[in-house]
């Protein structure tokens, strides 16, 4: 927790004394509301609207619901809740989520035995990436990564009170980005590689042998489910977050990209091309998801 802490204070200072424009420490502060932040203030201030469809370009103040819930729904709790401004309520939850998120790394690190020079190593890598700026920034990113890494530890755990926790950091999980829905399979996929494959020759025996994992996958969807429930019964459309990404940022998902050999990099990407350092780190990724499996 401590550990936590601290990293998240020197990514602060390191941002807003260095990376900052020049200005009063309040301003320097402010400049952390970038892009989507803007958006997850609209959605705090004036909650959900759109037309149907959505309009063909980016516009928040006629379609808006091209974010998840949960990040901006926590944001609106502090900021009515505590009377302050919206924006500093978006960076107090991306902050407090960033401290959550370093916790739960340095929880997982010890329970899988990780030596402390490893974990420095860990999060020095994490920490010096560009994309860690996100973690303290106006954005969900934070949110998502603290509820991911806190499902994972919790589901993971053994004893009742442990999967209540897992459920509930599921359900924050899959309220704040879509992929969480296929992150809600960690347990399942956990407990089939824990208990082996044989027991999927008798389906009634593979439900009763990961029914604990089935629930607690059912669970942490439920986030993304009522969301989904909510824009159908508002709009008639339980998929208008897929139209207005569609429609306003041209967004058209491709969900067999991990198994296509355009997604990866063979060689060093260049500098100035940050679709090959992408297409770099799919490689890496399979690689290493390869050598842990």
């Amino acid at each position: 927790m401590l550990a936590g802490l601290v990293l998240t204070l020197m990514q602060l200072v390191m941002a807003v004394c260095l990376l900052a424009p020049e200005g009063p420490a309040s301003y320097r502060y402010s400049t952390l509301i970038q892009h989507d932040s803007y958006w997850f203030m609209n959605i705090v201030d004036r909650g959900y609207h759109t037309i149907v469809p959505p309009i063909d370009h980016k516009a928040m103040e006629v379609s808006n619901v091209a974010f998840f819930p949960a990040y901006p729904g926590i944001a609106a709790l502090f900021h009515y809740g505590l009377n302050i401004d919206t924006g500093t309520a978006l960076l107090i939850v991306a902050q407090l989520a960033a401290w959550g998120f370093w916790s739960y790394f340095f929880l997982l690190c010890k329970r899988w035995n990780i030596s402390a020079p490893l974990q420095v190593c860990g999060a020095l890598l994490i920490l010096t990436h560009p994309a860690a700026f996100f973690l303290i920034a106006g954005y969900s990113e934070s949110l998502f990564l603290m509820a991911l890494l806190g499902f994972i530890y919790w589901s993971s755990a053994e004893g009742r009170a442990s999967k209540v926790w897992a459920a509930l950091h599921g359900v924050m999980m899959s309220a704040t980005r879509i992929v969480g829905i296929v992150c809600a399979a960690f347990p399942l996929v956990r407990s089939v590689f824990l208990k082996g494959w044989n027991c999927l020759r008798e389906p009634r025996a593979w439900f009763g042998n990961h029914a604990s994992a089935i629930r607690v996958m059912f669970a942490a969807t439920l986030g993304a489910l009522s969301f989904f429930i909510y824009c159908q019964l508002r709009w008639g459309h339980w998929d208008i977050y897929m139209l207005t990404q569609a429609a306003g940022w041209g967004i058209i998902p491709d969900y067999l990209a991990v198994f296509k050999p355009s997604s990866y990099r063979w060689l060093v990407p260049g500098l100035d091309n940050p679709t090959e350092a992408s297409q770099m780190s799919m490689t890496l990724g399979a690689m290493l998801f390869v050598a842990i499996a």
